[in-house]
């Protein structure tokens, strides 16, 4: 049964849905389609939390970071806050520095979606968006599913439909810290392994420049394992530029990344039909969560697999379109041992 997570300024009342397989378990909100909790074994079997979050839903609307999101129609950063589709020009709200971030500012992680099936192991939440929503072409049907299954297994799975030709590039926004959401310190002590040859630089406005450029000889290169924290502070201008990772990497294998976490013994990869992959290492976090924890600068990290940055405007670049009728599908796999 769903319990309460709090009344919104609607009058709207959002709940708390819990669902698990074997030792894992998850919380997931019909606010803004957010995972909520994330309850996973260490080396000894002990469960800990792992992502950040807040306490109920207004903790989520008044937030400014993203913290479990469900980010849609079109995840990460637009330049100019408008794009060219079918020869005709869409303008989004700028939100950032005259760009837009996560197709704000009425993000879809700060709606309420409805439940279409919630089981034991897995829960289906939708929403509708109309033509015009955020500035995108067609009336969409967007589906998101958080499923649990067997071998430490989080999956997310996206479909949508559109009535015209229109974005669709979504994805999760967790952060996470495997040593537990309230060890805030210990997450940028985290090991990171991100095979990508490659990486997007951006400018000081965090839009990419349209370089790729090799990872090789730069502190961008995590194909050998490595703590977060070794070289964040480098003196190595695409750092500088965004105070730490902030950063989109080619994804062209299985797993696209994984994270260890010395303290707990956790680890997790990342698989995904993406063909990015956005590191952030939390470096604004400034927010108070889940049982008044503070999340500093790097408490928390995400890796978030979508599209990359400002694709729109780069058409030698996957681009995020699907056509009128057809279906859009992509998911991500977090697996934890």
């Amino acid at each position: 049964m769903p319990k309460s997570f709090g009344v919104l300024p609607s009058g709207e009342t959002a709940s708390l849905y819990t669902i698990s397989c074997g030792q894992l378990q998850a919380a997931v909100s019909d606010y803004g389609a957010t995972l909520v909790k994330l309850l996973i074994p260490d080396r000894e079997g002990n469960l800990a939390d792992v992502v950040l979050g807040y306490d109920d839903c207004n903790g989520y609307r008044q937030g400014t970071a993203c913290l479990g999101a469900t980010v849609g129609r079109n995840a990460n950063r637009t330049k100019n806050a408008c794009f060219v589709l079918g020869g005709k020009t869409y303008s989004m709200t700028p939100n950032e520095n005259g760009n837009n971030l996560h197709s704000g500012p009425d993000h879809y992680f700060q709606r309420m979606w409805q439940v279409v099936s919630c089981e034991e192991s897995a829960i289906t939440l939708e929403l509708h968006s109309p033509h015009g929503d955020q500035g995108f072409p067609g009336n969409a049907v967007i589906r998101v599913t958080y499923a649990l299954e067997p071998e430490g297994r989080l999956v997310i799975t996206y479909k949508a439909t559109c009535d015209r030709d229109t974005v669709f590039n979504l994805t999760n926004h967790s952060y996470f810290n495997l040593a537990g959401q309230q060890n805030t310190d210990a997450a940028v002590r985290q090991i990171l392994t991100i095979p990508g040859q490659f990486f997007t630089p951006d400018d000081a406005e965090n839009i990419p420049t349209g370089e790729l450029r090799p990872v090789a000889g730069t502190p961008m290169d995590f194909r050998v394992p490595k703590p977060i924290c070794q070289d964040i502070a480098a003196d190595y201008e695409p750092l500088k530029l965004q105070g730490g990772y902030d950063h989109n990497w080619e994804v062209f294998c299985d797993p696209c990344a994984i994270l260890h976490d010395p303290l707990s013994g956790r680890s997790m990869a990342v698989t995904t039909d993406c063909p990015g992959i956005q590191f952030y290492a939390g470096n604004f976090l400034d927010e108070t969560g889940k049982g008044g924890v503070h999340y500093g600068a790097h408490a928390g990290i995400a890796l978030e697999t979508q599209y990359y940055p400002d694709c729109l405007h780069h058409p030698d670049w996957p681009q995020p379109i699907t056509k009128a009728g057809e279906t859009y599908r992509s998911q991500t796999i977090y697996r934890f041992f």
